[in-house]
């Protein structure tokens, strides 16, 4: 919510894929005319008359998308994009409203790069045990290339060690156990946080440290001589390097129009002389909360906690939680 234009501007690797003018952001800014930017990571809105308010919606944080009929200001009683979120263990709900009657490109455009995100996550997210390997070779993804495969490689897991085979991409690296192809792992760069040359009680050994959005693993790799493992590492890190100055998502999804530069359709806000009150961000994250089987207030409660009566909370929330979503 509140986005900065920095943040607002896309990062390395992130494409715009739509432009909807006319949306309406129903849930939150009713009756308030917006454009709909759709990228192959999130989605953003911003109003049209005060582009300070804004907010972003990453794919990762869907838990599902549909389509309903909603209230607008503008439409009145219409057909509306629902898309339900979770972010640390809070429920939003954002509802959109396309203003141009008669148009689907709302509903077509956010659902189909939405599944086009969700199939495509093994770029992105580390993955043990998975179907990698058909006849000893690896399963390439779309826009994947080998560029290394180094025989005689000890995954140090285990107290015996398993030896088995690397390949090294231009997206991940993927080992997997000469004796068990589905004992395997992929580690997209995207995940991890360093690769270093480190000793081990099997001697000097490559060790990735995945990033903690993956779980924080710490793997360990043996290859002989050491000239070898210095060399296997030096690659990895260059195109660990290489990618993240170009990240590859794999969210493959085209429009017969292309739409215009993102920093084309987004204006700079201009820094006036008014002061915006504290409560208005917070409002921002109350008007979203999912709360939809709500239909009257719930009964008072006495909050030890601030000394007065207060609204009773829904089953899982928490005074503290809430306070830590506001913050």
């Amino acid at each position: 919510f509140f986005l900065s234009f920095r943040q607002m501007k896309m990062r390395a690797g992130e494409v715009l894929i739509d432009c909807l003018d006319s949306v309406e952001d129903t849930k939150g800014n009713n009756g308030d005319r917006g454009r709909l930017l759709v990228t192959n990571l999130r989605i953003i809105w911003h109003s049209l008359s005060l582009p300070r308010v804004n907010l972003s919606v990453g794919y990762n944080c869907i838990i599902n998308i549909t389509t309903r009929t909603a209230n607008s200001k503008l439409r009145g009683q219409t057909e509306a994009l629902y898309i339900l979120t979770k972010c640390n263990n809070t429920r939003f709900e954002f509802i959109f409203t396309n203003v141009v009657p008669g148009s689907p490109r709302l509903f077509t455009s956010v659902i189909a790069v939405h599944r086009a995100y969700e199939t495509s996550k093994m770029y992105r997210d580390l993955k043990l045990r998975s179907a990698l390997i058909q006849n000893k070779q690896l399963r390439l993804l779309p826009q994947e290339q080998i560029y290394d495969k180094i025989n005689g490689v000890w995954n140090l897991s285990s107290d015996q060690g398993n030896l088995g085979t690397f390949f090294i991409t231009n997206v991940r690296i993927v080992w997997h156990a000469n004796m068990n192809d589905s004992f395997n792992v992929s580690i997209p760069y995207l995940q991890i946080r360093s690769i270093k040359i480190r000793d081990s009680k099997f001697g000097l050994a490559m060790v990735i440290e995945s990033s903690q959005q993956s779980g924080g693993y710490v793997l360990g790799f043996k290859i002989d001589p050491v000239e070898k493992l210095q060399e296997a590492v030096k690659e990895i890190n260059s195109l660990h390097r290489v990618y993240s100055a170009n990240p590859i998502f794999g969210v493959d999804y085209e429009m017969e129009e292309k739409p215009q530069p993102l920093e084309d359709l987004t204006v700079e806000q201009v820094e006036d002389d008014v002061e915006i009150e504290a409560d208005e961000q917070t409002d921002a994250f109350v008007a979203y909360f999912a709360d939809g089987n709500k239909q009257h207030d719930r009964e008072p409660v006495f909050s030890e906690e601030l000394g007065l009566a207060i609204e009773k909370l829904k089953d899982g929330f928490t005074l503290q939680g809430l306070w830590e979503v506001i913050s």
